[in-house]
């Protein structure tokens, strides 16, 4: 009998364009993503932050470009309404100043974060505020070479190291507040908390510091959607209920594109995701300097 790891049945040839759906362990994705291009995908939809490194990261994208097949990315924050709504009113106000807030409700005990540490082994700014780093490098010019400077929120944030269920120790923001200024003359703030609970917002302050505009993930509308979610899959995470419809926003795009061929609106290439990966490499170091 085969080996449970072997490698998954070849699938007939597409009778349409292919699009592959990678959405597993990071540490697996650049094994998939070989596999979904010998297997004849035209596009890849690749799940967030793409692989561990930088380095492998480019590598896919190597190989993706040398079998002409694209790769677009699960990003699905690019494509969400209070993102495009605090944009918006981030033009109208002169000298404004966006923060982008990310929560998760994990409880905050030793166990359970520890348990959160080892499974995002990759760590915070590689996997939950990788998101807003997207957001950043996608509009905001955010490259490691065009950062100017980057200023850790003491007050704010938490580093700690803890035992997984492994025994194993890893260390970790559980929550992180920074502001990066580029060379270009552009600034903005990035607030993630694992144990925030539910809600993801996005906030402009004027130039004062007074806060002139909040728009919240879920809105009034979609915390209907998300009742009726929770009721039909009761025992999901929460952040998949607020997530769903963004989600679907990115698969359509994505697929449409696949078979239309034409640009997929606000969907992350993996450029922009080295760039995002790039980023996150940079920081996580020196935030934890600023921290200690």
């Amino acid at each position: 009998a085969p080996s449970p790891s072997a490698a998954a049945p070849a699938p007939p040839p597409p009778a349409a364009p292919r699009l592959a759906l990678i959405s597993g362990r990071t540490a697996d994705n650049p094994r998939l993503l070989s596999e979904a291009i010998s297997h004849g995908s035209k596009c890849i939809y690749l799940e967030k932050p793409g692989a561990p490194t930088v380095a492998e990261l480019e590598a896919m994208s190597a190989e993706a470009d040398a079998a002409g097949v694209e790769v677009l990315m699960g990003y699905n924050k690019n494509v969400c309404k209070y993102v495009r709504k605090t944009r918006e009113f981030a033009e109208t106000v002169e000298g404004s100043h966006v923060t982008f807030v990310s929560n998760n409700a994990y409880e905050n005990t030793p166990e359970s974060l520890g348990e959160c540490f080892e499974r995002n082994a990759e760590g915070m700014l590689k996997n939950m505020a990788i998101h807003e780093l997207a957001l950043l490098a996608s509009f905001y010019d955010v490259t490691v070479d065009n950062i100017e400077s980057v200023a850790a929120d003491k007050e704010f944030s938490s580093m700690q190291t803890l035992p997984g269920p492994s025994g194993k120790e890893y260390t970790d923001f559980d929550k992180i507040k920074f502001t990066i200024k580029t060379k270009t003359g552009k600034e903005v703030s990035v607030q993630a908390d694992r144990c925030g609970g539910t809600d993801s917002y996005a906030t402009v302050t004027d130039p004062s510091g007074e806060e002139v505009f909040r728009y919240y993930m879920p809105d009034e509308e979609d915390r209907a959607h998300v009742k009726e979610l929770e009721a039909k899959y009761p025992t999901a995470m929460p952040y998949f209920f607020t997530q769903d419809p963004d989600y679907i926003t990115v698969k359509d795009r994505v697929a449409k594109h696949t078979v239309d061929g034409e640009p997929a609106e606000g969907i992350a290439t993996i450029g922009i995701a080295v760039e995002t990966l790039k980023v996150a490499e940079y920081l996580t170091p020196i935030l934890q300097e600023q921290l200690k």
